[in-house]
This record gives C-alpha cells, sequence and structure tokens, in this order.
C-alpha cells in the first residue's frame, strides 16, 4: 500500500466550516489505512483533545497542529515537531487571540516567524485561483527564512488541476520549498458534503438558492485512501511519499503534555503531603473541638495514604488556598459534589459535610482505579465570585490561569431552525418543525405527521431539511466559557493550550473543555456562583449585627425538630431546592425527620428517579405499605438505606460491582454514562452486561432488568448522594433560618436574587409578617412585579425597598 498520511484534515472545531467530529476524522483514516492523519483547525486547536483520544483508540498517528491564516500573506499548516514547538504553536495561537476579540485572531507572519523554531511549515496556495507573482514572492521569503517549508497541493477537479499542479511544481523547485500532497478534507466521507453546503450557508447568511459559487462544485474533499492519492498525484509521487515523511518527522504527541501542579501554595521546608496533612490536622481539631473521632480519624487517614499514592496533596492545596482567600474575605463558600465524600475536604473547610454524620465514599471522589485528578466543585456567594476568580488571576497570573471553555452544541431545535433558513424555508415554517421536532426523538414526525401540519412528506427540499438537521446534532456551534471551571499550571499554560479572551471584560478562557482537561489528566477547580449563599450569608450578618451569635454553615445547631416540623408542614416558600410546586407536593410525603432525609429529599423529585420509577416504590416502603425486601445480604448493604431503591450514582455503581460482576474501572465508566444525561443510548450499552452479571450470580433476571431501568433513569439527570447531601446542608440551613430568624432571612433573601428576578408576593407577605420594612408598602399584584433592591437609607438592614415594574398587556 502506497503511504500516505493527511496533513490538512479540518474538523467542525473549525465552526461553520468542518462537517466531521475529530473522532470521524481520526477513525476513517484508520481504516482508509492513513500512516497519520492531521487535524488542522483554523487558528485553533480546540479539537485535538477529542482527535487525540479517537487516534490512539483507532491505532492511527495523530500529527497535532493548526491552519494558521495571518493577516495578509498566504496561510499556513504548523506541525510542531517536538514539545517545545508545540508550546510555541499554542503560545502563538494565544498570542493572536489576546489580541482579537472572542472567536477571532490576529497573527502576521512576522508572529509566525518568531515561533516558527521546530515546526513544520506547509504554505497553502490560494483555494480559489491559479498561484500569482505575489504567492510566489511570498512563499520565497517563508523558504528562505525557515529550513522546514513545504508547499502543499490538492486537486479541485474543476478542470484546471493539471495546470495548477505544473505550477505548483515549478514554484516549490524555485524557492525551494518541496511539494506535499493533501486532500484539503473537510468530512471523512463524500455523504457529509450535503452537511458541509448548509454549513456554509449558514456561516454565509445564505439560502442554498443564494450561495452560488460558494458551495462545493463537488464532494470530492472527504479523506481518500492512500491508493487513491497514488493515482491522484500520479505524476508527483514524491509529493505522496513526502506526506508520510513529514508526518514521521512530527514525533510529538499530546501524550507528552506533562502536567504539573502549581507549587508556590507549599511553604519552604515542607513537601506538598506534609503540608496537607498538617493543615488536614489543624482543620480536624477546629471542627471537632480537639476530640476528633475514631472513626473520622481513621478516614482522614486513608484519605491521605490515597491522596499521597496519587500525588494529588497540590491540588487539594490549592483549592484550600482559594477557600483560604474567600473566608478572609468574608465570602461564604462550600464544597459540592464528590469533594462531599471527603473527610480532608471537611477538615479544610472545603465542603461542611460532617463524614462522623454521614457515610462517605471516598473512592466516588478519588480512586487509584481511575486515572484521573478529583474534581472539587466550590460553590461562592453570587454576588463575590467575581473576587474569587480575580484572585486567581491574580495569584496565578494570566498565562498560567483561565477558565475552561464548553463547547456549544447544536441541539435538535436549533439545527432544525438553522437547516431549514438554509434550505429558504419560511421561519412560520421553521418554527413549526422546531416545535415538533422533539416527536422525531421518538421517531414519531412520519408521514402522517407531516400530512397533519400540512405539509407534503413528499417535498425533497423538507425531506432533506429535516435528515440534515438531524446529521447536524451535536455539531459544535461555538465556544463559550464554563460557568465556573478553571485550569491552573505550574509552567504557562499559555503552552499546553492557546488562551483566548471570553466575552465578558476581565476573563481569559482556554480552547479546551473539561472532557478534554479530564483526558490529559490537568487540574481543574470549579468556582460556582450561588444566590442561596449569597442570602445565607447576609443573615448570618444580619443576625450578629443584631446581637446573635456569629454562625457559618456548620456551626447552625443541627437536626432541630421544629424545622422538620415546618418542612412536614410544606412551609418552604424561599428554602433552597425545596421550594418548587413539586417539591412542596412531596414534602408532606416523605415526611423529613433528620438529614438524610432531606439528602433523599433534594434527590428523589429528578426526572432520574422519576423516570425510572423509584419514586413511588420508595414511598410505599417508607409508609409502611411495602416490604423493603433485599435479594442478598450484599445488596442490603448497598441498598439499606434507601429501602431497597437505588436513589444516587453511587449506589449504582455499588450494584453493578457487587451484584453484576463488574470491575471497579467497567463502574467507573457506568458512572460517566449517568452523568452524560440526554446523550441517548449512553448508559443502554451496559444493559447486557448489568441484567447477564447479575443473572449469573444468582439474582432473577426480572429484578434484574428493574435494576437496569431504574440505573437508566440517572441518563435524564439522577444526583450523585454526595452532591445531594451538599444541597441538603443548605435546605437545612436556610430552613433553620426561615424557622428562627424569619426577618433576618426574608430581608437578606429579598436583597439577594440576582437582576431579573421578581419577588413572589408570597415572599413579600412573609417579609412583612415578621417585621420587615418592605417599600413601597402597597403592591397590586395584577399590576405590579416587584424587583428588589437594598434599602439605602435602612442603617439596620431590616428592610427591602421594591422597584415597581407595571406587567405588560
Amino acid at each position: 500500500m502506497t503511504a500516505y498520511a493527511e496533513l490538512q484534515a479540518t474538523s467542525n472545531f473549525t465552526f461553520l466550516e468542518g462537517a466531521a467530529h475529530p473522532h470521524e476524522l481520526a477513525e476513517t483514516a484508520a481504516a482508509l489505512g492513513h500512516r497519520a492523519i492531521a487535524v488542522v483547525d483554523r487558528n485553533s486547536l480546540a479539537g485535538v483533545v477529542r482527535a487525540h483520544v479517537a487516534a490512539r483508540r483507532a491505532g492511527v498517528r495523530l500529527v497535532v497542529g493548526a491552519r494558521l491564516d495571518p493577516r495578509a500573506g498566504p496561510g499556513a499548516l504548523c506541525l510542531p515537531t517536538d514539545r517545545a514547538a508545540y508550546g510555541r504553536l499554542s503560545r502563538l495561537i494565544t498570542l493572536g487571540r489576546r489580541r482579537a476579540a472572542k472567536g477571532h485572531c490576529d497573527i502576521g507572519w512576522a508572529d509566525i516567524d518568531a515561533h516558527a523554531q521546530g515546526q513544520q511549515l506547509v504554505v497553502l496556495p490560494p483555494a480559489a485561483a491559479l498561484p500569482d507573482a505575489a504567492f510566489a514572492a511570498a512563499l520565497t521569503r517563508v523558504a528562505r527564512r525557515h529550513p522546514r517549508v513545504f508547499l502543499a497541493a490538492s486537486r479541485r477537479f474543476d478542470g484546471r488541476d493539471g495546470e495548477r499542479l505544473a505550477m505548483l511544481a515549478a514554484l516549490a523547485e524555485a524557492a525551494g520549498a518541496p511539494l506535499v500532497a493533501v486532500n484539503d478534507a473537510l468530512y471523512h466521507r463524500p455523504g457529509r458534503r450535503p452537511l458541509a453546503d448548509v454549513l456554509t450557508c449558514i456561516r454565509e447568511h445564505r439560502t442554498i438558492d443564494e450561495a452560488g459559487r460558494r458551495l462545493s462544485a463537488n464532494a470530492e474533499r472527504h479523506l481518500k485512501a492512500p491508493d487513491e492519492m497514488a493515482r491522484l498525484f500520479a505524476g508527483y509521487p514524491e509529493a505522496v511519499a513526502r506526506s508520510a515523511a513529514i508526518a514521521e518527522a512530527c514525533a510529538f504527541g499530546l501524550d507528552e503534555l506533562a502536567y504539573e501542579y502549581p507549587d508556590e501554595i507549599v511553604p519552604e521546608g515542607e513537601t506538598p503531603q506534609s503540608h496537607l496533612a498538617r493543615l488536614t490536622a489543624a482543620g480536624a481539631r477546629d471542627r471537632y473541638g480537639g476530640a476528633v473521632p475514631t472513626g473520622v480519624q481513621a478516614q482522614i487517614d486513608h484519605e491521605l495514604a490515597l491522596i499521597d499514592r496519587l500525588g494529588y496533596a497540590p491540588y487539594f492545596l490549592t483549592v484550600h488556598d482559594t477557600v483560604r482567600f474567600a473566608r478572609s474575605r468574608g465570602i461564604l463558600c462550600q464544597g459540592r459534589g464528590s469533594a462531599a465524600n471527603s473527610a480532608v475536604c471537611y477538615c479544610l473547610g472545603v465542603t461542611a459535610v460532617d463524614p462522623d454524620r454521614h457515610d462517605v465514599l471516598f473512592e466516588r471522589f478519588v480512586s487509584a482505579a481511575r486515572n484521573e485528578p478529583p474534581d472539587i466543585d466550590v460553590d461562592f456567594e453570587h454576588e463575590r465570585r467575581e473576587e474569587v476568580i480575580q484572585y486567581i488571576y491574580g495569584k496565578y497570573g494570566r498565562d498560567r490561569a483561565g477558565m475552561t471553555a464548553t463547547a456549544i452544541r447544536y441541539r435538535r431545535r436549533g439545527a432544525v431552525r438553522e437547516v431549514a433558513g438554509a434550505f429558504g424555508l419560511s421561519r412560520d415554517l421553521a418554527a413549526v418543525l422546531a416545535r415538533e421536532s422533539r416527536f422525531r426523538d421518538e421517531g414519531g414526525l412520519d408521514a402522517a405527521r407531516l400530512r397533519e401540519l400540512g405539509l407534503d412528506p413528499d417535498d425533497r427540499r423538507l425531506r432533506l431539511a429535516l435528515a440534515l438537521s438531524d446529521e447536524l446534532i451535536g455539531f459544535p456551534r461555538h465556544l463559550s466559557q464554563h460557568p465556573g471551571g478553571f485550569a491552573i499550571s505550574r509552567a504557562p499554560l499559555c503552552e499546553t493550550v492557546p488562551i483566548g479572551n471570553a466575552a465578558m471584560e476581565g476573563r481569559t478562557v482556554i480552547e479546551w473543555d473539561k472532557d478534554d482537561i479530564d483526558a490529559l489528566g490537568m487540574l481543574k477547580v470549579d468556582v460556582l456562583g450561588l444566590g442561596m449563599l449569597t442570602c445565607i450569608r447576609k443573615a448570618f450578618d444580619l443576625i450578629a449585627r443584631h446581637g446573635g451569635p456569629r454562625y457559618d454553615l456548620a456551626s447552625v445547631p443541627a437536626e432541630d425538630p421544629r424545622v422538620y416540623d415546618m418542612l412536614c408542614r410544606a412551609d418552604s416558600v424561599g428554602v433552597f431546592q425545596v421550594e418548587s410546586r413539586a417539591q412542596m407536593t412531596m414534602l408532606p410525603r416523605l415526611k423529613p425527620r433528620c438529614f438524610y432525609d432531606l439528602v433523599i429529599e433534594v434527590a428523589i423529585v429528578r426526572p432520574g428517579p422519576i423516570q425510572g420509577g423509584m419514586v413511588h416504590p420508595y414511598l410505599r416502603r417508607r409508609n409502611g405499605e411495602e416490604e423493603a425486601v433485599f435479594p442478598s445480604p450484599a445488596l442490603e448493604r448497598v441498598l439499606g438505606k434507601t429501602l431497597g431503591v437505588p436513589l444516587f450514582q453511587e449506589q449504582a455503581m455499588r450494584i453493578a460491582v457487587v451484584a453484576g460482576g463488574f470491575t471497579p474501572d467497567e463502574a467507573d465508566e457506568l458512572r460517566r454514562a449517568m452523568a452524560a444525561f440526554r446523550k441517548t443510548g449512553t448508559i443502554r450499552r451496559f444493559h447486557d452486561k448489568l441484567v447477564e452479571g447479575m443473572a449469573a450470580r444468582g439474582y432473577e433476571r426480572d429484578f434484574a432488568e428493574r435494576c437496569f431501568r431504574q440505573i437508566e433513569g440517572f441518563g435524564d439527570y439522577g444526583f450523585p448522594e454526595s452532591h445531594a447531601a451538599s444541597f441538603a446542608l443548605l435546605v437545612y440551613v436556610s430552613a433553620w433560618l426561615k424557622r428562627h430568624h424569619p426577618a433576618a432571612f426574608a430581608a437578606a433573601l429579598l436583597n439577594s436574587q440576582p437582576m431579573g428576578f421578581y419577588a413572589p408576593a408570597q415572599i413579600v407577605r412573609d417579609a412583612r409578617e415578621h417585621g420587615v420594612a418592605v417599600l413601597p408598602p402597597d403592591i397590586n399584584r395584577s399590576d405590579w412585579d416587584c424587583a428588589p433592591e437594598p434599602d439605602p437609607d435602612s442603617a439596620g438592614g431590616l428592610a427591602v425597598r421594591l422597584g415597581l415594574r407595571r406587567v405588560k398587556g
């Protein structure tokens, strides 16, 4: 077979241009027998991690690189040969993106020259015309400055390929930039050409009928087999062979990105582990008044040993430093999610979930079986979160810290709207199709349904629009910033991943998202905002200002029966997480009497448990209407707390291991599938393994099927127990404030709402009933909404001024 590597494959992370996912390009290249493939997106490395993971899985080598489009002169493929050259490429893209507004990149050939050491540069000829004298001069200048410069040649199938290739070969020889064959692929297979045309129409704001020459003339910009490339470039065999040689010279791979944790959080003379152990011991003494319970100390020792073995101490110290800063400024914060499974996090003050009161599963948070760092999410007061964000930027510098990206992807309704627009369908028709698009998930938008809508199911344009909207689902539309994820490194982060400007002033964002940095084992800290923390902190301040004690989340008196009495009556307006109609309906049925009941309350009114048929069995068993039967002692240990009904992700993982025969790694894959809610089919692939594994271990098949259906429900959003425990603490604290300090809670609640919030009339009435001065005094809810603002004339703080807005219509 001919030795060939495609060096110019564009993924859909060149937004609205590439028509293939990175993994599709890598998998197809492997199937075709390419020596390697370069996924080179325009001024970007946003899709490279996905390509790297897929290429490794498919068994083909990925050439890392990017297509650079300078403001003047020809574009070029930049392919680093080693780690240092990759760092220069990433820094170059960062330079261009920091100069420009979000989504743009401003670089020139002088910038490329300054970062070209160790790069293989493949200069790109004009796409739509024959090369001219200006291009020839530019190519010569580039070739004289850099030792490894090549000239790309691709066929356009426009009747002028022979002339074009001859001219390019002559230019290459004259400039000393050898010719290399590429196919300039925009998609992995010819069938994606129609979608590529639709993307062009969306990008150019044109319909298919208006796009004209902007559209491809043919479907040839797909990955081709090496022998086909040899046939197409029969007169230039050395150009085909050169592609494989260039790929071979680019020895760098993303596996070489050795991530290092920041080290300035460790005092001189200490190691990260010794410093963490000392801080944990001091925190444990503070939490327990000097008498650390035996079980908690054993848990701390177990966690510290595992943290030491995996080398994660700097990560815990980095999070602790961020929390320490927030506390030094009086900013209330709490870790949530799987961090609540950690006694070390409790002792460090990262979480307020006491391991002496709750059953923690540290392996849900940190596991030797998982080759990835832990993930700590910390909620901060939403009004003051920016102070924490700017502290991180200030401490580590813009070149070492950046917020992680999130790829905004097409969902069904958005895809239908944009594709319908590209096909020239009317806005009214596009709106109807988008509204009805939910039926396509159920296979229900068939010919009969289209006729009911007054549409012709045989209309070719309509059929094609619906088919292509299906293909577009899941494509990235643009990069946005994660709500709070931060990547921080010891070395310059901009030499690992490009950093660009966010739309919001003062924010900078890396090009990779959570899954990308997880795949590379990089540190991420989530700095999130939560309005209820703002409310609770303001209520604590008011209590202290008016002569009461100074409370924090951990010091609020626990297990007060009067608080639970109030919640059982569904008197929960304003209380965190349990003020919705669904939660207020559930409270009198579940009748919470202890903290763990609140953990269940938070978790049970979710799509996952509801879709999984978990709610009614649990309530029947709780009320004594049905006996909780356990098929084995092993499952009783897993499900005893929830009366035999799996309500939490941790329980699903344990069921898979103890009853289904899963390994810890396989159970973690199941956890990931449960976390990927709305990604259809992700959990379903575990069905046979779980059901057959349980049957082989003596469990009845009907019981095994029922277990899987319940676990499958987590695919529609179910909580980990640790996450529910963190939220349940805020439920209890906000309910305690409402019960024992109603005036302070009402004033804090109304003074803590984000912009655009309009106060429910009941909260306003509650505030007045408890002595809070609410201005103006009389509000007719049929005519006005109330927008709370702090009252500047209130010295005591127990007053709220309500701005009025007349209700439209």
